[in-house]
């Protein structure tokens, strides 16, 4: 995903708020933390993870499927099957 260079720093962020969120839970969980906090913190993190995975499929949708400027037939049909196994696995 080359084209990512351009939102690498936004990438990378919530990348970062992910994995403090993750290291939350451990923490929690090392500390025996009460079930409900423990849940409220993996909602979360879950929360960071989709954030994330909207801002790559988004992003893969513009450039690999929507972008007129690529060869019509070869990428976007090559983006769209990349976009349709991305969401099936996101999905399970």
């Amino acid at each position: 995903m080359g084209h990512t260079i351009q939102d690498k720093t936004k990438l990378l962020q919530r990348v970062a708020r992910l994995r403090g969120q993750v290291d939350a839970i451990e923490r929690a969980l090392e500390k025996d933390a009460d079930c409900a906090k423990v849940m409220q913190l993996t909602v979360s993190a879950r929360g960071a993870a989709t954030g994330l995975m909207a801002e790559l499929l988004e992003d893969h949708i513009r450039v690999h499927v929507s972008d007129p400027t690529h060869d019509r037939d070869r990428v976007r049909a090559r983006g769209a099957k990349h976009l349709i196994d991305v969401v099936h696995a996101y999905l399970k």
